[in-house]
């Protein structure tokens, strides 16, 4: 891995209930979880391989392959992507597991290749990092150890954060970041040990961000664009018009065959598709 997390943040004290569904966790007071990875993927079969060994599975959503994980569906486009996430508004992935020496160990020994094995400056338990075979940047922290609180009963690996990279000067972007998803889709700002995060249910660590000089959007990179499950989007989208926020595609109901959509992108460039009817698979 190229970047080392140095900081993950506290989570509210119990996860959501999970159950076997991918996303059940229920929206904030904007209507608001998180849902999605959008990902463009060579080779659809070793991809789902890859996904596959980390504990997702393998589903179908209107013809599209899909894995689905406990908090996330991730979407498989066949395709080449321009890059890997390093270097774009989503800098890398997260995902949380009980005992990182003994998962990462498994993952190994079923042909995952590891980058490193770190530690967490929160906790000192490890944190592992590696890519996917397109490139998307992973850092799996371990559960239990404090701020990160235990998995739900029955779960092995959950999605737990994302890290966004900004533009130079960091630090006044981030606030910019920070205050662009409150108003936007209602995410929680915090403060923690200088950093600015925030999150929506699903998606509790949503740090902004780390700093480069050559940002470039998400679209057709290997995470092309995030999702958020929305309740009532319809009224939602009309919301976001009264806040002065231009959607790219308005809202459908026929742009996809199982679920209604709208899309906008943020304004460091990460695609997002807004979405009410995935929480069903």
């Amino acid at each position: 891995m190229k970047r080392l997390s140095l900081l993950l943040f506290v989570l509210t004290p119990l996860w959501p209930l999970i159950s076997a569904h991918a996303q059940t966790f229920g929206p904030n007071e904007a209507g608001v979880s998180f849902g999605q990875y959008y990902t463009i993927v060579r080779d659809i079969n070793a991809t789902k391989k890859f996904w596959t060994i980390l504990g997702g599975t393998a589903i179908k959503i209107d013809g599209l392959d899909v894995m689905k994980f406990p908090g996330v569906l991730i979407f498989l486009t066949q395709g080449t992507p321009t890059g890997g996430s390093v270097g774009t508004t989503v800098n890398h992935i997260g995902f949380e597991v009980d005992n990182i020496v003994e998962t990462l160990k498994r993952w190994e020994g079923e042909g995952i290749k590891i980058d490193r094995i770190g530690t967490s400056p929160l906790n000192g338990h490890h944190t592992g990092h590696f890519d996917s075979p397109d490139g998307i940047e992973l850092e799996i922290t371990e559960a239990g150890g404090a701020p990160y609180p235990p998995l739900p009963s029955g779960v092995t690996i959950m999605s737990n954060h994302i890290h966004f990279s900004v533009q130079e000067p960091p630090q006044s972007n981030r606030q910019v970041m920070q205050d662009w998803y409150v108003k936007t889709l209602g995410a929680a700002p915090r403060t923690l040990r200088g950093e600015l995060v925030g999150g929506v249910p699903g998606m509790e660590f949503m740090r902004y961000g780390f700093p480069t000089n050559s940002l470039v959007p998400t679209k057709g990179r290997a995470v092309d664009h995030i999702g958020f499950e929305i309740k009532n989007l319809k009224d939602f989208c009309d919301k976001l018009a009264s806040k002065g926020i231009t959607l790219d595609a308005p809202y459908s109901t026929t742009r996809h065959k199982s679920f209604a959509s709208a899309e906008l992108t943020d304004p460091f460039g990460t695609s997002i598709e807004l979405t009410e009817g995935l929480n069903k698979f």
